[in-house]
């Protein structure tokens, strides 16, 4: 089935949508938003798989076209998001341009951060930043949803917890990056708030594409109508999701709703493309000494999606312009 929140208070509220993603029915009766339906899955998920077959038959009372407009992130906001850096092919290429050599650990222990999860963007809603000096960058990944997470979970455990997969733009302030880094404690600044398609798809709907592990299919860049990249999303992922999901629950127990991201998606085979300026940036760093593509400016758009083989949107699609904030005085 396919879930997504109407913008309404601070959580949402949850609709079932259809496999055309133009028709939706809320979930009245069932939850009042998706972290509730999170909270009691085991209770819940059977009732919302008979509404959404309901809705496909044509039998839902209430249905209503979907305008994405309308729509906020399918969790608008989270207990926790956790973002990893799967395709380690992309982090040696960033090192690389920069001169840094990579730690042998970076193949064998996950790099993941802990980022800010109060206040999620819709697919249509602006990029709002107060300056374009900072770098503004796009990154497409995909995300798992997961029910609790005992601490101390094994891969094989954490893949039996996966609820939902989502499509994710993690907007990143490159300019911002270096200096909070050099201060030995991660992002913040840099890491503003993260968007995401409008449904979140349970493992069962993505059929051969899901292996309960990765998503293979290709997450589609597009930046001011240019096709930005392609990667598959299921090629050259050092670390699967099972693999992120108990390195996040090493030390602590995840609650059902955290959210544990793959990181930029990326693949060595360059005709694909990229997922974020900064890794093209750096390609062109390597080719010719120094990068061209300008990070993004006020008016840019930014889509990006997957599509199933038959050429049918997976999660719909992020589209995004970038917007100059007003800043309170």
């Amino acid at each position: 089935m396919r879930l997504a929140s109407l913008k309404s208070g601070r959580d949402g509220r949850l609709v079932v949508v259809g496999r055309d993603l133009k028709h939706a029915v809320e979930a009245k009766g069932i939850a009042p938003t998706l972290q509730d339906a999170l909270d009691r899955w085991a209770e819940t998920a059977p009732a919302l798989g008979r509404l959404a077959a309901d809705l496909e038959a044509g039998r839902a009372k209430g249905a209503f076209a979907l305008d994405p407009a309308s729509v906020a992130a399918p969790l608008p906001r989270a207990y926790q998001w956790a973002d990893g850096s799967a395709y380690v092919f992309h982090v040696e290429l960033v090192r690389k341009a920069r001169g840094a050599e990579m730690p042998p650990s970076f193949w064998t222990d996950p790099l993941m951060y802990q980022g800010g999860s109060d206040s999620f963007l819709g697919p249509r809603d602006a990029i709002v930043m107060a300056d374009e000096v900072w770098g503004i960058d796009f990154e497409s990944e995909i995300a798992v949803v997961v029910d609790d997470v005992p601490m101390g979970a094994g891969a094989e455990l954490a893949a039996t917890r996966i609820r939902l997969v989502m499509l994710v733009n993690d907007v990143s302030l490159r300019n911002l990056i270096p200096g909070e880094l050099a201060k030995g404690f991660g992002f913040f600044q840099s890491k503003p708030s993260t968007a995401f398609a409008p449904v979140a798809v349970t493992p069962d709907e993505l059929g051969a594409a899901w292996d309960g592990r990765k998503l293979h299919l290709p997450v589609i860049s597009t930046l001011n109508g240019a096709k930005f990249g392609d990667p598959d999303a299921g090629t050259d992922m050092t670390f699967d999701f099972p693999t992120l999901i108990a390195h996040a629950a090493k030390t602590r127990p995840l609650v059902a709703g955290t959210i544990i991201g793959s990181g930029t998606v990326s693949n060595r085979d360059r005709a694909r493309g990229s997922s974020c300026i900064a890794e093209r940036r750096t390609l062109e760093t390597i080719d010719t000494g120094k990068p061209s593509t300008p990070f993004m400016k006020f008016g840019d758009r930014i889509r990006i999606e997957v599509l199933y083989r038959a050429g049918a949107s997976v999660f719909g699609a992020i589209d995004q312009t970038v917007e100059r904030a007003r800043v309170p005085g």
